[in-house]
C-alpha cells in the first residue's frame, strides 16, 4: 500500500455572496511511496497550493479522499487535526516561518514543545539533526542573525525533528541565493537518500530536476508525470523543460 494516495480529488471555491464557483482542483488522483522524493509543478493557477493545503490537512476537499497510511484525511476530528499535522507532517515554507523572539535551537523544538516532550527528549532529537544539517554553531542565535541558507536548514530541522511520515515543502528555495539553493537541495537529496519521504511544490526547474519524480498540473488535474530512472539532472532539467513548454502551448496529455 502507498503511504500516501490521492483519489479523484476535487475543490470549488463559492465567491462571495453566492457568486460564481471556481473549480480549483477536479480530478487529482496519484499516490507517493514511502521514501519517495516527488516534485509537483505547474503554472500559476493550476491548482499546486490547493492541492498542498490539503495535503497538509489545512483545507477539506469538496470531493475525493486523501489517505496517509490508509487514514483518511475526512475521519480526522476537527480537534486532532493539529495533533495529526505534528505527528505525521513536516513543513519547509519559502519564507522559512521562523520567530524572531526565538533562538534558532527554540524555533526547532518548537512542534515538540507543543506536543508535550521533555527538554532531554528534545536534546536528544536534535542533536543527530543538527550535525547532518551543519547548524550546531548556530543554534543559539537568532533568526535576524543568521543567513537565508542557514535559515531555511533551520527550517528543515524543524520539519525532521517530530520524525514526519512525510515533508512537505513549499517552494523551499523560491527566497534563496544560487549558493544557498544548491546546498538545501543538496541536503534533500541526502535526507531522501535516508528514507524521508519529501513531497515538494515549486516553480524552480532546477528544484524538481533534483526530484526522483515530477508531476504537472494543469487546469487542475494531473497532466503528466516523469519519473528520473538513470537520467541525469541536467537531462531530468530538460525533460521537465520541455514538458513545460508543452504546457504553455496548450499541447495534450501525455
Amino acid at each position: 500500500m502507498s503511504l500516501l494516495e490521492v483519489k479523484g480529488l476535487k475543490k470549488v471555491y463559492k465567491t462571495r455572496l453566492g457568486g460564481a464557483s471556481v473549480e480549483a482542483l477536479r480530478n487529482v488522483s496519484f499516490s507517493v511511496e514511502e521514501g519517495e522524493y516527488v516534485a509537483i509543478m505547474g503554472e500559476s493557477g493550476s491548482g499546486k497550493t490547493t492541492l498542498l493545503n490539503i495535503l497538509a490537512a489545512l483545507d477539506k476537499p469538496t470531493a475525493g479522499t486523501v489517505l496517509l497510511d490508509g487514514k483518511d484525511f475526512a475521519h480526522i476530528k476537527e480537534s486532532a487535526v493539529a495533533q495529526f499535522r505534528r505527528d505525521n507532517l513536516g513543513f519547509v515554507f519559502q519564507d522559512f516561518n521562523l520567530l524572531d523572539t526565538f533562538s534558532i535551537e527554540d524555533n526547532i523544538y518548537l512542534p515538540l514543545v507543543l506536543a508535550g516532550k521533555s527538554y532531554a527528549e528534545m536534546k536528544k532529537r536534535l542533536a543527530p539533526i543538527a550535525e547532518q544539517l551543519g547548524i550546531g554553531d548556530i543554534l543559539k542565535k537568532y533568526p535576524y542573525e543568521v543567513s537565508g541558507g542557514q535559515k531555511q536548514r533551520a527550517a528543515v530541522a524543524r520539519a525532521l525533528i517530530t520524525s514526519p511520515r512525510i515533508v512537505l515543502a513549499d517552494e523551499p528555495t523560491g527566497a534563496l541565493d544560487s549558493k544557498s539553493t544548491d546546498e538545501l537541495l543538496r541536503l534533500f537529496g541526502e535526507i531522501n537518500r535516508r528514507g524521508q519521504t519529501i513531497l515538494m511544490v515549486t516553480h524552480s526547474m532546477k528544484a524538481a530536476s533534483h526530484a526522483l519524480r515530477v508531476l504537472f498540473i494543469r487546469d487542475g488535474e494531473v497532466f503528466h508525470q516523469i519519473y528520473r530512472g538513470e537520467s541525469t539532472n541536467e537531462q531530468l532539467y530538460q525533460k521537465i523543460s520541455d514538458t513545460l513548454t508543452l504546457l504553455a502551448q496548450g499541447g495534450d496529455r501525455r
